[in-house]
């Protein structure tokens, strides 16, 4: 698994009774856990496939900016 730079949001979803994980420098990639770990490690299987289904039809894949937002 390659290391991941990506910002991710985490939050609980009260609607879905799950931990939801977003990547928002990536358009649509998110997943879901149990728990905020296991929404973690998927969240970072969904960016690897988001990464390489982008390679395979030529598109452009965003560079990590780190912090997106500041509190």
């Amino acid at each position: 698994m390659a290391l991941i730079k990506y910002e991710l949001i985490i939050y609980w979803s009260e609607d879905n009774h799950t931990f939801i994980a977003e990547a928002p420098e990536l358009p649509g990639c998110m997943a879901d856990g149990e728990t905020y770990e296991l929404a973690v490690a998927n969240i970072k299987t969904v960016i690897e496939q988001w990464i390489e289904t982008a390679r395979e039809l030529g598109r452009a894949i965003p560079e990590p900016k780190g912090r997106l937002m500041f509190a």
